[in-house]
C-alpha cells in the first residue's frame, strides 16, 4: 500500500510546480465552533484545486514512451485542469472526457492549458467509461482522478504541509468523492500523528463512499445530484475504500442547503471563494456534524475554488432570502392611480429598499380592476421583515411571499 516515503517523494517532484497553500487560523469559525480551526486553502492552488498535485505526480512518473504517446483522463473539472496543466508542462498531448453538464468555467480552464475536451455522459462515471475505452483503443496512459496510488501520493503532500505547520493537530476534515484526496492525506497523517482523527465529509446527494464506509463494503449508487460537482461520484472505488476503512475515524454527509450556506459563509465572512466540494468540511462544522472535545485543534481542507458563476449567483440569491436579507412579495393592488405609489410609500416608511419590481394587470387569475405587483426588497433581518408584513396588513394590502 501507499506509504509516507512515496508521499515524500511526490513532494520533491512537485517542488516548483504546486503552490504551498496557506494553512491559516480561522478566528470566526473557531469562535462559533469552540474548536481551534485552521483552513488549508487549496482553493488558492494553481489551477484552483488540489488535483494538480496528484495529476502532476502521476504524469511525472510515466515512462518516456508513455509521455510521448500522451494521456487520457476523465473528470468533472478539477482533475481535468490538473492533468491539462501537467501535460502542458511536459509538452505532451492530453485528451479529457468530461460530463455534459460540466460548468463552462471548468471546460474553458481545461482548454486554456491546451488539452482536448470531449463532453460525454451525464455523470463522471459515464465520462470515465468513454475515457477508458478511448485510452485502450489508442494505447494511451489513463490518469485516474483518485483510484491510483501515484495520484494519491500527490494528494497526500497536502498533509505534509499541514503537519509541518501544526504538528499537534487533533483532527483533519477532508471532502470525499472518489476518495483519492482523503486516502493520500490520511496515509500521511496517520504516519505523522496516529492520534489525529481523520474525518471524511461527502454530499448527501452523492453518498456512495459514505454508505460504503458505513457498510464496510463497496456500494454503488444509481444517481447523483449535488451542487458539489467535484465530489459527485456515483460508484465506489474499492481501492480508495480500502484506505478509508483503514484510516478514517468518522464520516458525515451534508445537505445541499448546508453546502450552499457554507459557500456563502466562506465568501462573506472569510473572503474566500470556494466551490461546493471544497465547502463540505466547513458545512459539517457549521451545522454541528463534527463531535470533538471542546478546544480541539482542527484542520479543514478547502479542496477547490472553481465554482461556476451562475451557480454562485443562485447560491447568493437563495442565501440572502434564507438569511432574511431579501424578501420577495406578490401584492394585489386595485388598478387605479396612486395605488402603486401608496404601496411604495409604505415600504419607504419601514426602510425597505426595492431592488426589483414588476406590474401585471392582465393575468387570468386576477379579478377585473386588480393588478399584481411582484417586488424584491432588501431587508435587515427577520424582525424587519415582520414589521414590513405588519405595516402592509395595516395599510390593507393583500400579499403572499415567494421563497
Amino acid at each position: 500500500m501507499l506509504d509516507l516515503k512515496e508521499i515524500e517523494a511526490a513532494a520533491k517532484r512537485l517542488e516548483g510546480t504546486v503552490h504551498r497553500t496557506p494553512f491559516a487560523f480561522a478566528p470566526i469559525l473557531s469562535e462559533m465552533s469552540g474548536y481551534e480551526v485552521y483552513l488549508k486553502k487549496e482553493n488558492l492552488q494553481r489551477t484552483g484545486a488540489f488535483k494538480l498535485r496528484g495529476a502532476y505526480n502521476k504524469i511525472a512518473a510515466l515512462s518516456e514512451s508513455g509521455k510521448k504517446r500522451g494521456v487520457v483522463a476523465a473528470s468533472a473539472g478539477n482533475h481535468a485542469q490538473g492533468v491539462a496543466y501537467a501535460a502542458k508542462e511536459f509538452g505532451i498531448e492530453a485528451t479529457i472526457f468530461m460530463p455534459d453538464a460540466t460548468p463552462l468555467t471548468k471546460i474553458q480552464g481545461v482548454e486554456a492549458y491546451g488539452a482536448n475536451v470531449r463532453l460525454q455522459g451525464s455523470t463522471y462515471d459515464d465520462a470515465y467509461r468513454y475515457a477508458i475505452a478511448y485510452a485502450e483503443e489508442n494505447g494511451l496512459d489513463f490518469v485516474h482522478p483518485f483510484a491510483d496510488e501515484t495520484v494519491m501520493a500527490g494528494q497526500g503532500t497536502i498533509a505534509l504541509e499541514i503537519f509541518e505547520e501544526q504538528p499537534d493537530l487533533d483532527a483533519l476534515v477532508v471532502p470525499v468523492g472518489g476518495g483519492g484526496l482523503i486516502a493520500g492525506i490520511a496515509t500521511a497523517a496517520k504516519a505523522l500523528r496516529p492520534e489525529c482523527r481523520m474525518i471524511g465529509v461527502s454530499a448527501e446527494g452523492a453518498p456512495a463512499m459514505r454508505l460504503s464506509y458505513e457498510a464496510k463494503r463497496a456500494i454503488d449508487t444509481t444517481d447523483v445530484r449535488t451542487i458539489a460537482d467535484g465530489i459527485a461520484v456515483r460508484d465506489t472505488s474499492e481501492e480508495t475504500l480500502s484506505y478509508i476503512l483503514r484510516y478514517v475515524d468518522a464520516f458525515y454527509g451534508v445537505s445541499e442547503e448546508e453546502i450552499a450556506s457554507a459557500i456563502l459563509f466562506l465568501l462573506e465572512r472569510q473572503k474566500l471563494l470556494v466551490e461546493g466540494a471544497g465547502a463540505v468540511g466547513v458545512a459539517a462544522l457549521l451545522h454541528n456534524k463534527i463531535d470533538l472535545p471542546n478546544g480541539s485543534k482542527v484542520g479543514i481542507v478547502l479542496s477547490g475554488g472553481n465554482i461556476d458563476v451562475t451557480m454562485l449567483s443562485l447560491i447568493i440569491e437563495k442565501g440572502l432570502v434564507k438569511s432574511a436579507r431579501k424578501m420577495k412579495l406578490r401584492v394585489v393592488l386595485v388598478d387605479r392611480p396612486g395605488a402603486l405609489k401608496r404601496f411604495t410609500e409604505v415600504l419607504s416608511e419601514v426602510g425597505a429598499n426595492i431592488v426589483q419590481i414588476g406590474y401585471d394587470r392582465t393575468s387570468t387569475d386576477l379579478e377585473f380592476g386588480d393588478a399584481h405587483v411582484s417586488v424584491a426588497i432588501e431587508t435587515k433581518g427577520a424582525a424587519h421583515q415582520e414589521e414590513i408584513r405588519r405595516r402592509l396588513r395595516e395599510a390593507g394590502f393583500r400579499f403572499s411571499e415567494e421563497h
